[in-house]
């Protein structure tokens, strides 16, 4: 570990250390599974984890949620959040993000009240703030602490620390809720979801590692990641992801050439309208 990250990572304790009991927004990604654990391993009971259960959190990666929280001992409680009841989230638009994490944070602080907790924190770091992320925002006007904005914990500073401390998460895909798949104006249902997750299920089964499933209606945009296209791009894996898709109710299947990258939905929004959303 060098030196800056060696200070970076005494600045987050302290920043944790100054939240009191707190609970973490948690998810199993990298960057909340790090902090989780960060803050357990700190704070003790002191801490809780709370991981948000809805029709978006595709059910493979609540399992391995739990059994990431499970593994380290740190406490966990999962509760039911309802944004998909939203109307404004449900119908999809640049402000989707907002909505769920508003949700979320809404949640959270009834539990924090009801538990005796003095704050949240949540897991974005430095490189979210170059993306757009109108989720920030619903952060900053529940004033949810950001412990490793805080230290400057870029994304790959928090792998570093993650795998330093045999974290088996550490280089874990980074995965987004199962709504940011669908393009933006096509509403977010369950049965959309559904299809979704039973997609990248398939694509799981298949052997890819870093993927998404991009639902534009009629047709399915496939993403793997750029190392993986190669196996992507035969006969017999276009006939399998034909067969996979076609089977889920869409027309047309396709594979995406420029491979995996995260938000490529935001791509189809006007530049006015992510500045207004973020």
């Amino acid at each position: 570990m060098t030196a800056d990250l060696a200070s970076k990572r005494v600045t987050l304790d302290a920043c944790l250390h100054a939240l009191g009991r707190t609970l973490i927004a948690y998810s199993g990604g990298v960057d909340s599974a790090f902090l989780a654990w960060a803050a357990h391993q700190l704070l003790g009971h002191h801490m809780l984890a709370v991981i948000a259960d809805s029709p978006s959190l595709a059910r493979t990666h609540l399992t391995d949620a739990v059994a990431f929280a499970k593994e380290h001992d740190i406490p966990l409680e999962i509760v039911p959040t309802a944004e998909l009841d939203r109307p404004e989230y449900a119908r999809n638009d640049a402000s989707r993000c907002f909505h769920c994490k508003d949700e979320l944070f809404d949640v959270m602080e009834n539990f924090r009240r009801a538990r005796g907790f003095d704050s949240i924190a949540y897991g974005v770091n430095v490189d979210d703030q170059g993306e757009f992320r109108p989720g920030q925002q619903a952060a900053r006007q529940h004033h949810v602490a950001a412990p490793l904005l805080e230290a400057s914990l870029t994304k790959q500073e928090i792998r570093e620390l993650a795998r330093n401390a045999g974290l088996r998460v550490w280089d874990k895909p980074a995965s987004a809720c199962l709504s940011s798949r669908i393009e933006y104006g096509r509403p977010v249902t369950r049965e959309t979801l559904g299809v979704v997750e039973r997609g990248e299920d398939a694509l799981r089964s298949l052997g890819f590692r870093q993927f998404r499933v991009r639902h534009h209606g009629e047709i399915v945009r496939i993403e793997v990641a750029p190392d993986e296209l190669a196996r992507a791009l035969t006969a017999p894996m276009a006939a399998e992801f034909a067969r996979i898709f076609k089977g889920l109710g869409f027309k047309f299947v396709t594979l995406d050439l420029e491979g995996f990258r995260s938000g490529s939905m935001n791509s189809l929004l006007p530049p006015e309208e992510q500045r207004r959303s973020s």
